[in-house]
C-alpha cells in the first residue's frame, strides 16, 4: 500500500479510536487496525487489515435523516431545546445541500474512509 493512502487510513483511525463520537465498536475496530498493522506491515497484512476496518465501518456513519431524527427527538433532553434546534436547522441545511450524513468528527472519519474505498459516495 501507498504510504500516502496508508497515513490518510492511519489519520482517520486516531481519529475514530478516541472520538467521543465514537460507539465502542467502532473504536475499537480502529485500535484493530492499528495494532494489526504496527505488529506486520507487509503489503498482504496491511490490505487485509483495511478490509476488516472497512467491513466494519459501513454502516456506521449515520444518515442525514439519522442525525435530522436526533435532533427532533432525544437531543432535546441531552443538549437542551435550543442546542437541539440549532442543531435540527443546521442539518436540514446540510440536507438541502446535498449532505448524506452526519458531519461529526467520526461519521465524517468514517464517510472518507468508506468513500476513498469506493463503499460510499458522499
Amino acid at each position: 500500500m501507498e504510504k500516502a493512502l496508508f497515513d490518510y487510513i492511519s489519520e482517520r483511525a486516531d481519529i475514530l479510536e478516541v472520538s467521543s463520537a465514537s460507539t465502542q465498536v467502532t473504536k475499537d475496530a480502529a485500535s484493530a487496525w492499528k495494532k494489526a498493522v504496527k505488529d506486520d506491515q507487509s503489503d498482504a497484512n496491511v490490505q487485509e487489515a483495511t478490509k476488516q476496518f472497512l467491513d466494519i465501518m459501513e454502516g456506521r456513519p449515520t444518515s442525514i435523516d439519522g442525525v435530522i431524527a436526533f435532533a427532533q427527538g432525544p437531543a432535546a433532553g441531552m443538549f437542551g431545546e435550543e442546542a437541539a434546534a440549532a442543531m435540527l436547522e443546521e442539518q436540514l441545511k446540510r440536507k438541502e445541500a446535498g449532505a448524506k450524513y452526519c458531519n461529526c468528527e467520526a461519521c465524517t472519519a468514517a464517510t472518507e474512509l468508506l468513500a476513498k474505498f469506493g463503499r460510499i459516495e458522499l
